[in-house]
This record gives C-alpha cells, sequence and structure tokens, in this order.
C-alpha cells in the first residue's frame, strides 16, 4: 500500500510541478496521466471531478486530486495525493520569496512570463474544447451552456449563479428523463 500512495503522491507531484495556471491547465496531463495511461479515472470521470470542484470554494487542481486520490486508496490516497499536487508550488513559493525582488528586474524573466501566459491560455483552451466535446451532449446541455456563457461573459453574474442553476437542471433533466 506505501509502494501505491508513494505512486499516487510522485504522480501529482509532477502534475503539480508541471501545470503553470491552475486547475485548468492540469486538464490535458489528468486525461493522459490519469485515465489514458493509468486507467485510474475515466475522462467522464475526471470532467465530473471538475464539475464538482468548480462548485466549491478553493483551489480546482486539489479538489480534483483529492477526488482522484480517495477513489484510489480512500483517505489515505487522498492525503497523497493532495501533497502531491501542493508539494510543488509550496517549493517554488518558497524559492521565489527569497529572490522575487531581484529576479523580476530582469526583462528575459517578465518576457518568459508573458510566454508562459500564452502557453497556459492555450492549455485552458484545450481543456475547455475537451469538457465541451464530453460535456454537450443534447440539446438540452447546449442550451445550459448558452445561458450560463452568457450569464457570465455579459450579465456579471456571480459563478454561484450559473454553476447552482446547471446542477438543478442537470438533476431536473434526469429526473424528467427517469419518469419517461
Amino acid at each position: 500500500m506505501l509502494k501505491e500512495l508513494f505512486e499516487i503522491y510522485l504522480v501529482f507531484f509532477k502534475m503539480g510541478a508541471l501545470t503553470f495556471g491552475g486547475g485548468y491547465a492540469m486538464l490535458p496531463l489528468l486525461q493522459d496521466e490519469i485515465a489514458r495511461r493509468r486507467k485510474w479515472a475515466t475522462g467522464e470521470e475526471i470532467i465530473d471531478y471538475y464539475a464538482i470542484s468548480q462548485s466549491l470554494p478553493g483551489i480546482i487542481a486539489v479538489y480534483v486530486a483529492m477526488l482522484i486520490g480517495w477513489k484510489r486508496r480512500r483517505v489515505p490516497g487522498l492525503s497523497a495525493a493532495c501533497l502531491g499536487v501542493i508539494t510543488p508550488s509550496v517549493i517554488i513559493i518558497i524559492i521565489l520569496a527569497r529572490f522575487i525582488k531581484n529576479f523580476l528586474e530582469y526583462e528575459a524573466v517578465a518576457h518568459a512570463f508573458n510566454g508562459i501566459r500564452i502557453a497556459v491560455g492555450a492549455l485552458v483552451a484545450k481543456a475547455v474544447f475537451e469538457m465541451g466535446a464530453k460535456s454537450l451532449k443534447d440539446k438540452t446541455c447546449v442550451l445550459i451552456f448558452i445561458v450560463s456563457l452568457v450569464a457570465f461573459a455579459f450579465m456579471e453574474v456571480s459563478p454561484v449563479i450559473p454553476v447552482l442553476s446547471g446542477a438543478s437542471a442537470g438533476v431536473a433533466l434526469m429526473k424528467s428523463r427517469e419518469a419517461r
């Protein structure tokens, strides 16, 4: 069991170290490493974990790691995954805090951060397209997506409202289909 917990820790440590830009940037790695290679969860389960994580306050990447860890080995797996995904950030923050004043003065560093932002944007766009392809299964799902997008983009609605509304619509849709 310790060997498996260490493996969970290392997998999520690698993801935490390689994903700049948060939970959405982590989605392609999760799909490849967790769903395709290791088969610890399906692609659909990962999308579900993202949906659950988005409805909670806090860091999406940590919640997704915890849910996958829980599925693998309950509390010990959850702990290993959580520690694995946050350890690289803690190390990087400690190092940067020591050198940040000197670090930001260099023009090359500013350009590097701009490049990282662009690459992260591409990763997030890829994750959005993959999530959309798997989530938009019928006309009702597309309608929920459009209404939520309009609410976010044009009405400056709190994210809580479309998320809860989408969850309610999903439950109502499931109940409606079960009744038929």
